[in-house]
């Protein structure tokens, strides 16, 4: 029988009979105001930062608000299957965890991406671990249990270091390789600048990179002996303005699923899906990467409707189990969420991340049932309605 996330109150309300009450917050706002008060200053304006004055940051999460969804009566919505099909495997539930790239300094024990990896074992929510972490990808992939995991791939400019990171990945087990296109240079960030902190000059999350055998043969000295040469060579490596030519190459390296992440623009989903890949992610990089754009909920409608039936992951602005829901509703195959999962990190380790996800699948698992919508298969966008105070 699929799993009723929305039993997570019935928990928590048991155990208020017993006088035991959470101790992590169940709202975002607290959430997000506790986050910053446990994580170490430039940890917490990195993450919880963007690129500009943060217009589209903040636009991202109040473009959601301008929908409403329309409640449906007598569906009879008691059992509801909040699976999805997703490159072969079937998901419990349309949420993932959208890649961070500093998560693993998120935790108090600075060991981020296994905790998160721990949270996706027990809650069956996958991970997109990032390139950039703590531990070696093969570490991180040893947490999954049963749980499919991604690699996120930012694409070094040595062809033969990329090959060798994508093929760790398919030996590790990951399920699908997810390129980031929107963050071969980093946007403008004010509140990373005025601190003068970039984690990974400083030699944070780069153990995949120290790692690897191709990486390290272009070094002098290993990272343990001169870890500032080390750190040297990554920025030399980092970013690769890949174009349409590149397609192709990378679409060589592995059998797994590939799917390209930063995509808003219907013509560059057509000639994506034309290239051969296996999923388009519509994402605008939270807001961190470029300010000024349009929402990315914005843009959803249009990547759907040019992807015309690949896989469209989406992310960017996602707060709420409503949030969620308004995603499905307007196309998105599964949805991912950044921030949210990251605070609860901060505060409680992978216990406070498996409150975050149940959190957020219990108030979506719930909305659907009050509102009439048993599977994410009944979310249109008929369902929604346009707010007249938000046209």
């Amino acid at each position: 029988m699929p799993q009723q996330f929305g039993d997570y109150q019935n928990e928590i309300y048991l155990h208020g009979l017993g006088g035991v009450l959470p101790t992590l917050p169940m709202a975002f706002a607290e959430l997000e105001a506790r986050a910053e008060a446990a994580l170490p200053p430039s940890v917490w304006s990195y993450v919880a930062g963007g690129a500009g004055d943060e217009h589209t940051q903040r636009a991202n999460v109040r473009a959601f608000e301008r929908w409403g969804l329309h409640p449906r009566m007598l569906v009879g919505a008691k059992q509801r299957d909040l699976s999805v099909e997703l490159f072969g495997l079937t998901l419990p539930s349309p949420l993932f965890m959208a890649p961070v790239g500093v998560i693993g300094l998120c935790a108090q024990d600075g060991h981020g991406d296994l905790a998160t990896a721990r949270a996706a074992a027990r809650t069956g929510v996958p991970m997109v671990a990032s390139t950039l972490s703590v531990d070696p990808l093969e570490r991180v992939a040893g947490e999954f249990g049963d749980t499919p995991g991604f690699f996120q791939l930012y694409t070094p400019t040595d062809r033969e270091l990329a090959a060798s990171l994508v093929h760790r990945a398919e030996a590790a087990g990951f399920k699908g390789i997810v390129i980031t296109l929107d963050t071969w240079i980093t946007g403008w960030r004010p509140r990373d600048l005025a601190t003068g902190n970039f984690p990974q000059l400083r030699g944070h999350c780069l153990a995949n990179y120290f790692t690897d055998p191709v990486f390290r043969a272009r070094l002098k000295q290993t990272p343990e002996e001169n870890p500032g040469a080390a750190v040297l060579e990554w920025v030399g490596v980092f970013g690769n303005p890949l174009t349409w030519d590149d397609l192709p190459w990378l679409r060589s390296l592995t059998t797994l699923p590939i799917i390209l992440k930063g995509l808003s623009h219907p013509d560059d989903v057509r000639r994506a899906k034309d290239a051969g890949v296996d999923g388009v992610y519509c994402s605008n990089h939270g807001g961190r990467q470029a300010n000024g754009g349009l929402p990315a909920l914005d843009a959803l409608p249009g990547v759907v409707k040019a992807a015309d039936g690949l896989p469209v992951l989406f992310d960017s602005g996602i707060r709420s189990g409503a949030d969620v829901v308004k995603a499905l509703a307007l196309g998105a195959t599964a949805v991912g969420i950044g921030r949210p999962y990251a605070y609860g990190l901060a505060l409680g380790g992978a216990d406070g991340i498996v409150h975050v996800l149940r959190s957020l699948l219990a108030e979506a698992d719930l909305l659907m049932a009050v509102d009439g919508y048993p599977t994410p298969a009944d979310l249109t966008p008929e369902s929604l309605v346009r707010l007249p105070h938000h046209q």
